[in-house]
């Protein structure tokens, strides 16, 4: 036998296991994509199944909750809404400061928690207002803020406006024509409003039964 029909036998086995790893390879390509969707389908359905444990935990979650609770009950403010403008003025980080002064869980401005302590609306010898960074003291001020909002203002919107950009800004976009939203001249107060109002539905959603029953 010639070096040549050895080679030309040769030859074919290898073009066999070419085309086997070839048909390996595309066997492989199609189960990898159904592998992963079947993954996330599955982790889908976790989550759907469990939203007050794994979703609750990572998009709302809630720290102080006996504090919040205490505070609301006190100044008739509903504890989830606490929990909404705590998640977007700090995002729960108790030792926030801002560039503008404001301190803490719920960002009150100090010349806020005086005028309220001097006002009588937080009882000042049990709640000092100059220690704004201990998150009960802070929980107190920034709930008691929101309830003299309330009892001056219509509604939750006009209430979270009020939170960010004053009273007397909102009051003034009251008088005009058309809806608040519309008449917010200030784009963070826009922002403001929007993301404590889609925080304030995610932990109605996620706490159904108040925030001491679900924790």
């Amino acid at each position: 036998m010639s070096a040549r029909s050895r080679r030309g036998r040769g030859a074919k086995p290898r073009r066999r296991r070419g085309r086997r790893r070839g048909q390996s390879f595309w066997r492989w390509y199609r189960v990898v994509p159904l592998v992963l969707v079947g993954a996330v389908l599955i982790a889908c359905a976790i989550l759907a199944a469990t939203p007050t444990t794994l979703a609750r935990k990572a998009l709302y979650p809630v720290s102080h909750a006996n504090d919040i609770q205490d505070s609301a009950e006190r100044h008739g403010v509903d504890p989830l809404l606490v929990a909404a403008v705590i998640k977007c003025e700090s995002d729960w980080d108790e030792n926030a400061q801002s560039s503008a002064g404001a301190l803490g869980l719920m960002q009150v401005m100090p010349q806020t928690s005086s005028e309220l302590a001097r006002m009588g609306l937080v009882d000042s010898g049990t709640y000092d207002p100059e220690n704004l960074l201990d998150p009960a003291t802070n929980i107190e001020y920034g709930t008691a803020y929101l309830a003299f909002l309330g009892k001056n203002l219509s509604s939750t919107d006009q209430v979270i406006a009020a939170y960010n950009a004053g009273m007397g800004k909102v009051e003034e976009w009251l008088a005009q024509p058309g809806e608040l939203a519309d008449n917010i001249t200030y784009s963070e107060t826009r922002e403001y409003l929007r993301r404590v109002s889609e925080a304030y539905q995610g932990y109605r959603d996620s706490y159904p039964n108040g925030l001491l029953v679900d924790q």
